[in-house]
Order: C-alpha cells, then sequence, then structure tokens
C-alpha cells in the first residue's frame, strides 16, 4: 500500500516507511527461511523507488545488493525468478546510466532476457518483463551505437504494447519507452516515419495518464524531446510549440519527481532561449527551475547528501542569470545568482536566521520554528548508510533519516503557518531583488561576475539605489575565465603550491610554504603567463567595471584611503585573483589595489545579513584567541607559526586586549571549539588542507586531530566576529562545486564569523608571519581607545590591506613575488 500510493503521489514520507517495514521483516526473517528472498525483493524495490525521487547513489547500491540476494536465494524453476531477475535487471540498468559503466547494463541485460525466457506466453508480467528489456537495449544502443540492439529493444517495446489492453495501468510506461527507441533510430536514420510514430505513442502514454499522478511529467519531458527532433528536422512551428508546452507542463506539474521537473523546465528555458530569445517566458521558466533546486538538495539530505545532488546540477544559476542579462533583467539575474548558488550556505543561514519579526507576531510559533531549525541543523550532520553495514546499522541509520524527514514535513508546515501572517508573507522565502538591494554597506559597493558560456556580465549593487547596474563586458568569457584559471593551476602545480607535504631537509625561507614541498626550479622559467592572466583580468574584467562604477585611482603616496569593493565571483572566477587583476610590467602599472579594498564574498546577501543584523558582543567573549602548530604528522615544520603567534599575543597584552595563546600540545580540537565560543576572534596558524574528494573533509591540521570543515559548519556562534585562517588554501573551493563556496574561509562565515581572511594557496613561512603581525598592528595601533580588553575586527579589511602593502614594498613584481602575496584574501564585512 505505501509503494502505491507513493506511485501515486511521490510522497518520499510513504518510500521511507517501506523501507523501514522492509528492513525489520529482512531482519527478523533468519538465513535460509523460504520468504527471505521476497523480503529482500521488496526491500531492493523499494530503495530503486527512492533512487528514482533522489538520485542518490547510495539507494541504488542498496537496492541492487538486496535484489542481487533475492536473485541468489531463489530456486531455480521458482514462478518468482523472473519478477526478481526483472527487478535486478532494471535497477543495473540504472545505475548504467548514471554511471555509465558497461558491465551493469549488460549484465541487466542479461538478467532481463532471462525473465522473458522463462515467462510463458499469456502471463501477465510479460509485456512488463519485455518493455523493460527494451529499454535497457535502448540505452546499450544509445551509448554504444549498436543498430541492432536498438531494433531489438523497438521489438520487445512493440510486443509489451501490442500484448496490454487498453486502459491497463502500465500502458502508458509501456507507450513512453516505445517512443524512446524510435526517437533514438530516428536521429540515427532521420527516417521520419520513426518519429511520427514516436509522437503519437508518446501523445498517446500522455492521454492515457491520470492528471496528477507520478509519472506524467517524464512522460510529458519524452514528448516535448520527440517534438523537438521533429521541428529541428521540419522547421514546423507546430512541432516547436508541442515542445515548449510539454515541457512547460512537465515542469509546472503539482507532483512528479523534482529532477525530472527540473530537467523539463531547463529544456523549456533553453528552448525559447534558442528559437525565441525575446521571449517573456524565459523568465517564467526559468523562475521554475530555479525554485526546483531546494527540492533536488532539499533539508531532509545530510549535508554531504545535499552536496552530492548539487553536482549535478551545477551551472543553472549563471546560465538563468546569462540569460536575464540578455534580456536587460539585472534584477532577475540577482535574485536567480542568490537563489541558486550557496544553496546550502543558504540553508544553514536560514536554519540560523534571527527570528526577531516573528516573536513580535506570535512567541509560540517563533519557539517552534527555532526548536525545529536546531533539530535540522543537528540531523544535516548525521551519518549516513553505507552497503558494508550490518543490517541492524542500516535500520539505526534509516530511523535517524525516517525522523530527518519528519522535521523537514515540520519545518515546512511551520513556514507555511509563519507565512499567513500579515507582512511575513515571504518569510524565509527567495530574497526578490528589492529585498536585497536593502542594507547594502555604504563604505562601497558588492560586484557581482556572472560568467557563462559566450557572455560575461557585472551586477553592481549600491547602497540607496532600487536596482543592480547592469555591465556588459564583451570582452570576457567563460573559455578565457577557464584558460586563465588551467595557466595559474599549472604555475602552482609547478611551484608545489597545491601540495601540503614539505620535505623536512628543506630549509625555512621566505617563500617556504605552509604545507608544500619545494621542487628544485629551472632559473629559466618565463615570467609571462601570471603576468598576462592578471592584465587580462585588468583590461578585460576589473578594469571596466572601475570605468563603469566611477572609481578612480586613488594617491596612496599622501595618504589617499581607496574604498571598499566587495567581489562576488561565480563559476572558474572564483579561483581567480581578482582583488590581484592589474599590471606588474612597464610603465603603466596598475592594479584593484590602487582603486579599491577588495573583499570577497560568497553571496549578497552574506554582506547585507551582516549589516542588517549588526550585533553587540558579549563583553566576556570580546577577545582574541590564537594557536599555533608547527609540527603535525606527515607534513612540513613550520616554525614560523610559533614565532607569529607569540609576537601577536605579546602585542595584544600590550594593548590592553583581552587574549589567550595556546600552543600545539596544549589544545586539542574540543578545546579549539570551547575557545570559539569564548572569544569573538581567534587566529588559526597551522596546516590546512583542501579535501577536493570529500569537501567536508577539508581541515585544519593541529597537533592533536584535525577540524573539519563539516565539524565548522555544525557551529551557530552568537559571538563571532574575526577569523584569521593562516594557513594554506582555506579559500580555494572544489571546482565541481564552485557555485557552492565549499571552502574553510565560508565555513567560518557560516558559523558566524563576521569577516575572515584566507589564503588561495600555500603560503611562505616568513609571508606568512609578515602579513599576520603587520595585520595586528594595524587593528591595535587603530583601536577606539578603549581599555577594557576589547577586540574589534572592524577594521580587517584594511588591516589586511595594509600588510599585504608592506609585504609588497619587500618585493619586486617578479612571478615568484606575487604568488607571495597574492593568496591573501579577505572575505565578508
Amino acid at each position: 500500500m505505501l509503494i502505491r500510493r507513493f506511485e501515486w503521489t511521490g510522497e518520499l514520507a510513504d518510500l521511507a516507511e517501506s523501507i523501514s517495514v522492509r528492513q525489520r521483516a529482512v531482519e527478523f526473517t533468519p538465513m535460509g527461511h523460504a520468504d527471505l528472498p521476497s523480503y529482500l525483493n521488496n526491500l531492493g524495490n523499494s530503495f530503486s523507488h527512492r533512487f528514482g525521487r533522489t538520485g542518490e547513489l547510495s539507494d541504488l547500491s542498496e537496492a541492487i545488493s538486496a535484489q542481487q540476494a533475492a536473485v541468489e536465494g531463489t530456486p531455480q524453476g521458482s514462478i518468482d525468478l523472473p519478477s526478481r531477475l526483472n527487478n535486478l535487471g532494471g535497477s543495473l540498468a540504472r545505475r548504467f546510466e548514471r554511471s555509465g559503466k558497461l558491465s551493469d547494463i549488460t549484465e541487466a541485460i542479461s538478467a532481463q532476457k532471462r525473465a522473458v525466457e522463462l515467462t510463458p506466453q499469456g502471463h501477465a508480467n510479460l509485456p512488463s518483463y519485455l518493455s523493460n528489456l527494451g529499454h535497457s537495449l535502448f540505452s546499450h544502443s544509445q551509448r554504444t551505437g549498436d543498430v541492432s540492439g536498438l531494433t531489438e529493444a523497438i521489438s520487445a517495446q512493440q510486443r509489451a504494447v501490442e500484448l496490454t489492453p487498453q486502459g491497463q495501468a502500465n500502458l502508458p510506461s509501456y507507450l513512453s519507452n516505445l517512443g524512446s527507441s524510435l526517437s533514438l533510430r530516428f536521429e540515427r536514420t532521420e527516417d521520419l516515419p520513426d518519429i511520427n510514430k514516436a509522437i503519437s505513442v508518446r501523445q498517446s502514454a500522455v492521454e492515457h495518464t491520470p492528471k496528477g499522478h507520478v509519472n506524467l511529467p517524464a512522460y510529458l519531458e519524452n514528448l516535448g524531446h520527440s517534438f523537438t527532433l521533429r521541428f529541428l528536422s521540419r522547421l514546423n512551428d507546430q512541432d516547436l510549440r508541442g515542445a515548449l508546452s510539454s515541457f512547460k507542463d512537465a515542469a509546472i506539474a503539482p507532483v512528479g519527481p523534482p529532477r525530472v521537473k527540473l530537467q523539463s523546465a531547463k529544456r523549456w528555458a533553453r528552448t525559447l532561449i534558442q528559437f525565441l530569445p525575446h521571449s517573456p517566458e524565459i523568465v517564467l521558466a526559468f523562475d521554475t527551475a530555479l525554485a526546483l533546486i531546494g527540492l533536488i538538495a532539499g533539508f531532509e539530505q545530510t549535508l554531504r547528501g545535499r552536496y552530492s545532488q548539487i553536482q549535478d546540477i551545477a551551472g543553472l544559476a549563471p546560465e538563468a542569470a546569462a540569460a536575464a542579462c540578455g534580456l536587460d533583467r539585472g534584477d532577475k539575474a540577482l535574485e536567480w545568482l542568490e537563489q541558486g548558488r550557496c544553496l546550502v550556505l543558504g540553508q544553514l543561514n536560514a536554519l540560523r536566521t534571527p527570528l526577531d519579526d516573528l516573536r513580535a507576531h506570535d512567541e509560540e510559533l517563533a519557539q517552534s520554528i527555532a526548536n525545529v531549525a536546531k533539530q535540522l541543523d543537528d540531523a544535516g550532520s548525521r551519518a549516513e548508510s553505507q552497503t558494508d553495514m550490518s543490517l541492524t546499522e542500516k535500520i539505526t541509520l534509516h530511523d535517524e533519516a525516517r525522523a530527518h524527514l519528519d522535521l523537514t514535513r515540520q519545518w515546512e508546515e511551520l513556514l507555511k503557518t509563519a507565512r499567513t501572517i500579515p507582512s511575513l508573507e515571504s518569510f524565509l522565502m527567495p530574497m526578490p531583488c528589492s529585498a536585497l538591494m536593502q542594507h547594502l554597506p555604504d563604505s562601497g559597493p558588492i560586484v557581482v561576475i556572472n560568467v557563462y558560456q559566450h557572455r560575461c556580465d557585472a551586477l553592481a549593487l549600491f547602497a540607496g539605489r532600487d536596482k543592480p547596474l547592469l555591465i556588459p563586458l564583451p570582452s570576457f568569457s567563460l573559455e578565457k575565465a577557464s584558460a586563465h584559471r588551467a595557466i595559474l593551476d599549472c604555475q602552482l602545480r609547478t611551484r608545489n603550491l597545491r601540495v601540503r607535504e614539505v620535505d623536512v631537509d628543506t630549509t625555512i625561507d621566505e617563500f617556504s610554504a605552509r604545507g608544500m614541498r619545494p621542487v628544485p626550479l629551472e632559473r629559466h622559467i618565463e615570467d609571462p603567463p601570471v603576468h598576462r592572466v592578471l592584465r587580462s583580468l585588468w583590461e578585460e574584467l576589473v578594469k571596466p567595471i572601475l570605468d563603469a562604477i566611477g572609481f578612480s585611482r586613488v594617491d596612496r603616496a599622501i595618504g589617499e584611503m581607496p574604498p571598499r569593493l566587495w567581489w562576488c565571483p561565480t563559476g572558474p572566477l572564483s579561483f581567480l585573483p581578482l582583488h590581484a587583476a592589474g599590471i606588474y610590467r612597464g610603465a603603466n602599472r596598475e592594479g584593484v589595489s590602487d582603486y579599491a579594498v577588495s573583499s570577497y564574498t560568497p553571496t549578497v546577501s552574506t554582506i547585507t545579513d551582516r549589516v542588517k543584523n549588526l550585533r553587540s558582543f558579549d563583553a566576556d567573549a570580546s577577545g582574541l584567541f590564537l594557536t599555533s602548530h608547527p609540527n603535525v604528522s606527515n607534513a612540513s615544520s613550520i616554525p614560523g607559526t610559533t614565532t607569529e603567534v607569540r609576537s601577536i599575543f605579546k602585542r595584544a597584552e600590550e594593548s590592553g586586549v583581552r587574549a589567550l595563546k595556546l600552543e600545539g600540545d596544549e589544545m586539542s580540537v574540543a578545546e579549539c571549539l570551547e575557545r570559539m565560543q569564548s572569544f569573538s576572534s581567534i587566529h588559526l596558524a597551522c596546516h590546512g588542507s583542501q579535501n577536493a574528494a570529500e569537501p567536508l573533509q577539508s581541515r585544519f591540521l593541529f597537533h592533536k586531530g584535525s577540524l573539519e570543515l563539516g565539524t565548522i559548519l555544525k557551529l551557530n556562534l552568537k559571538n563571532a566576529d574575526l577569523a584569521f585562517l593562516s594557513a594554506c588554501q582555506t579559500s580555494t573551493g572544489e571546482e565541481k562545486l564552485s557555485d557552492e563556496a565549499v571552502h574553510l574561509a565560508a565555513g567560518m562565515l557560516a558559523a558566524g564569523y563576521r569577516r575572515v581572511v584566507g589564503t588561495m594557496w600555500s603560503i611562505g613561512d616568513q609571508a606568512g608571519q609578515d602579513v599576520a603581525t603587520n595585520f595586528y598592528e594595524y587593528l591595535f595601533t587603530h583601536r577606539d581607545g578603549t581599555s577594557d580588553g576589547a577586540f574589534d575586527g572592524t577594521l580587517s579589511a584594511h588591516a589586511l590591506d595594509h600588510a599585504t602593502q608592506q609585504l609588497r614594498r619587500r618585493l619586486d613584481d617578479s612571478e615568484h613575488s606575487l604568488f607571495t602575496w597574492i593568496p591573501f584574501v579577505h572575505f565578508g564585512y
């Protein structure tokens, strides 16, 4: 009953309960019991259904494991064997569609052929087995180009349709599958009768599916695909209208898998852009698509699960924003970038948002939301089931997952209730442009730069203005951004500025890195590559923006102070040093620092939230906690961290700042977390490690353990002000999640710090000391004269600007020198 209800409604709670019940049935059934294969088969089917809803590969692995065990435990000649072979083949085929592993589809076809062979003519299940076999043959042909397999697929699917009476519930599925194979053969042969028949059978599939059925969006999307193929062949406007109508109906359907609906919304938008580029419906299509992202990577999943889902839909927000800029809709571009980027950080922020406005209307409701938010925040870090766990462990974790899902439903119901209150109709909904333009900093603009395929645009946001200033950047492109990223990455690797370990015999000098192994360099390495990147960024991207927003060069020599400027880049631009764009060779040298004091922000709301929610710290918490870890296992010694921390601590005491210093073995990870609660600012001088495969395991390395990003994201610090991460590569994200800001600096912002100093790559030990000590010297010197031990990081951006300028005065403009000062970056307010 639960599975049947899910098939109609797509309600995840039904699936969760089904899995729980079936797991217990397997657990309580002894090995060798006649009913065990049946229970395993049923459990596998539930996991397979959930994979279809969530796209989570671990569910598919669980399904295959259970279904294989069911097949192996079923005696030859059993009437249940064909059904179990068919189910196993279906799951293997789905895994092939995700992973592309040919052995999976080969095994799927083998299992499904056996299922067909073992099923007598006239059996009620034969059409289903034939259709599923045909779909696997179609998938294999689609990948390999095997024409004979496609012919066999069409034959099997045609037979499935012929054997199925009108009105039978599975007929729409068989018709849609047949349409897939006919459409693929048309792509190969351009035989018009194939595409005509494909459209006909897919129209029948839609017509035979009740409104509100969970599979209707998939049938509509398939129909839209066939219409598109015929339109591209005949250029008949009626086919274009058919494609657009099908995609739209699928995208806005009230029920259906969010992934299918999102795919339909994207095809709806892209088809409009390609053939009707001025259609106002483009805005509706992308509005629909962006609204679906939150359903695909929703609160019911762990943080790790959400990041996994997001990898598959990366790039949607920049694509939508580029389309909006093409329509001269900078307001929509801003809304979509905020809604579709840094999704997980935005969700964490929503769970931790102040509820003062709501409390003024309904104290009890506000408290309920706060309670559920805290539980959801904790649940996001729960463990996930692994295929090699015991069944008892899996059941326990699945119970936690069900509770997590229940919390998500409670959260959604509470939000609905809050939104019925006048003036709170948009409570915790994506913000419109008008709201995003409020609470901008007075000290300078935020510049969002969007790059996607063949266009690049900037959106400059100024306090006091209603809409962003749209700045087209026709000389720059995604191709150039990617090329610059590749050049810079190559240069970093040449210098081993991406590596963590160091030879213990290496002499520590000014350029020995915190977490790298220097490689003997040929002295004839040419200078141009990095200079070319920085010049291109300056001439084609940054300088046109500065000109458009009216920034002029300041004369630092006479004490002029540049204004603040926040960079909010997208895609591969997130890995490029925009703050260092400039010309560093020849007579006409100039760069960003001649015009502005640069900071970065993952999103606009990261800054506006901090402007809006200016808070005073508890007097007891204001202060600076410092820790150094020069010698950790499997990493180079960085003795400068000890000197650095001791020097800063001494100056803090001399300045009357409340400070605490713990070195090496004096501090554990737990102690660090405790001090982060009791001190408003923290200075971490240690090794840092970015984990590309598991971003949430990126970490700071201590003498006693490590502090991981996943742990940092659990924090909700009420008195956090400044974090100085004097470690390597703390602000570099993961390439597949370039728009999610999955790095240690962003993690500190999510934990509550108002501002963070980080590094884009490994830093020199001596350079790290110099920048840190000059940074704090600036802050101590510019204290407001209070004598209560308070410490304030408000001037941290200017302090970092001052510190890097001091470092640059000792250096030339060789690439070696550029790599020394460029990595230091400021995030936040």
